[in-house]
Formats: structure tokens, sequence, C-alpha cells
């Protein structure tokens, strides 16, 4: 069958089992008959780190464990996803430690990809807030890590895009909450450097994210929504619902294009008249705007899309987004999400995404010389200190790799001592070098 990522791009032709148990699971690793496996849940990485010819899928691996009502410790299967820790913890009084910008991801893939989110400046990543691990290895053995026990392997395991094993449960502290609404204030930039000193002003915020305008030139370049929440203290511990609007079918490539991506852009922006603004809204636009929209991958047509994600260290952040936003505009392939996030410190995970300082994820349509456009950025994100996210990435090359993660070759000498080389890859690992 054919598969893709969240992306669309690449697209494969490739086989997808999907085991009912731990057990079948167990016995499928290590067959002569699949040697080479790639782990995936949901598939919503949006590059090919969730690609290979034989996939193991885990969603049937869905199940909750325990919960400890005193502590918020939930132990969950690995293809539980985040919308279903929600949906049975809200009304409880629960939330997410660390979310991304979509609840459609399984506890696997949280971890595999050390996911952050609007508080990572002060809440660090996912894998922060995971107590263990069970892993279940190249040589068909589970072993339980974390940050305590088997230390090194839960380093590598978590970042790692599913290349040291198949995780099949984790511990999870939950973070308790009064209401499922969040109090939040929408600030209006008028260029990058107002957006940089508005991340500053509001940094002991809990959430803090900025949709950024990266069509305007000149001395309106990087103008912002930046929008920062905390939960409410009061209101109702209602789940969200599903989606009521679906992107039936590809749309037509043509429809976006640099003049309706412009004309979104400017509106988008003006919607928002006052320079400050207040309300309370469920959590669930605040965090999974896109969400409420399904298949909303449709809309970049049937060659798909890249979603293409940097970090720069805080002290390149303005001069370095100063330029990589000009060579954006200048190339007119700007794009209509581009989100601007505030970082916090690195973890000790030898493949995680974020350090301290800004990052921009930007989506990007498939279509002639956008990979050279691509290029360009790699290498002034590379001059200024930063790194490129795995789970968004669909074309770094090896060298790049390396310079954005020096700590590789660590990584791949633990992968070999548990078995996990030639046993677990994917399109891109085998692209990097990791194979």
């Amino acid at each position: 069958m054919k598969m893709s990522g969240w992306g669309k791009y690449p697209e494969i032709e490739a086989q997808a089992l999907t085991p009912s148990t731990e057990k079948a699971l167990q016995d499928l690793i290590g067959t002569e008959s699949y040697d080479c496996v790639t782990p995936r849940g949901l598939g919503r990485s949006y590059g090919d780190s969730s690609l290979g010819k034989r996939m193991v899928k885990t969603l049937r691996l869905n199940h909750m464990l325990s919960f400890e009502p005193q502590s918020g410790l939930l132990h969950c299967q690995s293809g539980v996803s985040l919308a279903e820790i929600l949906e049975v913890f809200v009304p409880r009084g629960w939330f997410l430690p660390v979310t991304p910008g979509t609840k459609q991801v399984t506890v696997g893939g949280a971890i595999a990809s050390d996911i952050h989110g609007k508080n990572h400046h002060i809440d660090g990543c996912f894998c922060d807030h995971v107590d263990f691990l069970d892993l279940l290895t190249g040589s068909g053995e589970i072993i339980r890590c974390s940050p305590h026990e088997q230390v090194q392997l839960f380093h590598a395991t978590c970042g790692g895009m599913g290349l040291t094993g198949i995780i099949l449960s984790a511990a999870i502290r939950l973070t308790p909450i009064k209401s499922a609404y969040i109090d939040q204030v929408t600030f209006k930039s008028a260029n990058l450097r107002e957006s940089f000193e508005l991340f500053e002003k509001q940094a002991e915020q809990p959430y803090s994210v900025a949709w950024i305008d990266c069509i305007s030139s000149g001395e309106k370049l990087g103008r912002s929504l930046l929008m920062t929440g905390k939960h409410a203290e009061h209101g109702a511990l209602a789940a969200h619902h599903n989606p009521g609007l679906s992107v039936p079918l590809d749309l037509p490539s043509f429809i976006l294009n640099p003049y309706s991506i412009k004309a979104f852009n400017t509106l988008y922006y003006h919607k928002v008249r006052q320079r400050e603004t207040h309300a309370t809204v469920h959590y669930d636009p605040f965090f999974y705007p896109l969400d409420g929209i399904g298949h909303w991958n449709r809309m970049y047509g049937k060659n798909g899309f890249t979603q293409y994600q940097f970090v720069i260290p805080k002290e390149a952040g303005l001069q370095a987004m100063d330029l990589i936003l000009r060579t954006i505009v200048n190339s007119k392939k700007g794009s209509f999400l581009a989100v601007l996030k505030a970082f916090g410190k690195e973890n000790r995970n030898l493949l995680s995404f974020p350090m301290e300082g800004y990052t921009l994820a930007l989506d990007f349509k498939i279509e002639p010389n956008l990979f050279p456009l691509l290029d360009r950025l790699d290498a002034m994100v590379l001059d200024h200190g930063g790194r490129l996210y795995l789970t968004k990435d669909a074309r770094m090359n090896t060298e790049t790799f390396r310079k954005c993660y020096p700590k590789w070759e660590e990584f791949q000498n633990i992968r070999q001592q548990y078995g996990a080389r030639h046993t677990f890859l994917s399109m891109q690992s085998q692209r990097l070098g990791l194979d």
C-alpha cells in the first residue's frame, strides 16, 4: 500500500503490520522475515521518519494500564493518543504536561520525537515528564529505562525517532487543572524586533506562541500575533469534540500561491484590532487550532508539503531570524502557517531538538526550486549555531544532520549496544547515515 507522513511527501509503497498484543510484537521482531522494521504510530510526523518498507504500527497497543490520582502518574501503552488521554482525564482535572500543536499523536510518537509545546521555556519537553518507559529492543528483550535506570538507553530513546526499539508503554506525570479553559492574552506586534521584545516581557507566562507574518517586508517584516495563556481557575472540565469540518479531497495546488498567502496573512493579522486583547477560551482552539479541520493537509494539493522547523540560539536570535525571514520573503514562497516560539534550556536527550533560543516552523508546498531555498536556509541555521527538527524533516543531508546533532556517534553506539542497528530504521535514518 502507499504510505506517507502527514505532509504527504514523500510517498512510498510499504507493508504495514499492526500487532494486537505486546507478545505478538515481541514474536515479530527478530524473525527472519522482518529483520528491518520502522516503528509507526498515527503517522503525524511530517517527513519520512516513520516511513520504511516494513512498518510496525502500535495503534492496537492502546490501553491505559494504571493511574495514581494522588500524583497524576499515568501508565499507558504507547499506542494511546494524546487525544484519548485528554478525553479521559480532563473531566477528572488533569492535563498533558507538554503538548504539540496536534493531539493526534501517540504517546510512543511523543517520546520518539521528544515533542515540545508552548510551555517549553518553563516546562521543557514531553520526555522531561516521563518517569519510565518499556522498550522492545532488537534482541526481542523488553527493557525498562528511566532517568535513573538504563539511563543511556533512556536518553537515546527520548527523541531517538524510534531507532532504538519499539516503545511499548510509558509512565507520564500529568498536570492538575481546575478548568478546561485557558485565560488567553493576544498581543499585536508591528515587526520582528517587537515580537522578540514581547516574548521577553511575557517570559513568565506558562504558555506562549506567535503566529508570524512571513510575507510582509520592510518595516513590517516579522509582524506577529503573540498569544500567551494560563489554565483558568474557573470553568467546566469539558473535553474537546471531534472536528465538524473536513477537507474532502486534495485541493488544486494553484490555490496556494503568493497572492492567496499574502491575502490570508493580511486578513489574519488585522483580525486583531487592539494592541492587547483578553479572552477565555477552551483548551482545544488554544492548543490545537488545526485539529478543528479534518484532513487539513489536503489544502496543499496532491504533491503535499514539507514543514521546515529550526531553532536558533538565544544570543543569535534576532539577527539570524531577520536574515532568514528576509530570505523567505524574497523567495516569494512564504508560508501561511508560520509559528514562532521561545525555548528554554535543552535537556540531556541525545537527539532532542530544542535548545535555549527561538524556533520557527513553516509549511512549504512541494514545488520546483523549493529544496534549493531550504538548502540555503540550512546553511544560515548552521552558521548561527542552530539545528533542524527531525520530526519535520524530509530532505536534510547527512552532513547537516551531524552538525545539528553532534552526539550522533554516541547515539549510534547505544543503538549498536542494544541490537537496534539494522533492526530499526526508516527512510530518514538511511538518508542521514544512521543505518
